[in-house]
């Protein structure tokens, strides 16, 4: 297992104004709106001195497992001091222990396919914040590729 460190990461975006859960498909109605919000309001445009134009998608604020409810954000990463404009979101993603999953081939169903297999895994997850992270490599969305990161105990 590869494990590594990532510093602290800030971000301004969407946040989804409840949590959701996997259960019944109930996430993937959630969060599949939420980023309906987020492209066709053009959001990764509006967010103020992006650092580049990765997209990434945070699953955190767990209430335990991945069987039980968390909060979703999409955004954009900033600089520590970057306002947030009205109307968005900001999260702080904590330096911590990862593990990198990448998922390839048609969206969504490679994230969701990559998703049930760390589901079933024996990764030593810390259930605090993972996200997935869209780039040039993710535009395609017939030929995607996307990595996954999991926060893992220390």
């Amino acid at each position: 297992m590869n494990k590594f460190e990532l510093e602290e990461i800030r971000l301004i975006g969407l946040a989804l104004k409840t949590k959701t859960f996997n259960a019944n498909g109930q996430s993937a109605i959630d969060c599949g709106k939420l980023w309906q919000d987020f492209t066709n309001g053009n959001y990764a445009d509006k967010v103020p001195g992006k650092l580049n134009n990765d997209i990434l998608a945070v699953y955190h604020q767990y209430e335990g497992d991945h069987t039980k409810p968390y909060s979703y954000f999409i955004g954009c990463k900033v600089n520590a001091n970057t306002p947030v404009p009205p109307g968005m979101d900001s999260l702080v993603i904590p330096a911590a222990q990862y593990q990198k999953i990448s998922a390839k081939g048609k969206m969504p169903d490679c994230v969701a396919n990559a998703w049930r297999a760390i589901w079933q895994s024996d990764i030593s997850r810390a259930y605090r914040f993972d996200f997935e992270l869209y780039d040039e490599r993710s535009k395609d969305r017939s030929n995607t590729e996307v990595d996954i990161y999991i926060g893992v105990k220390e």
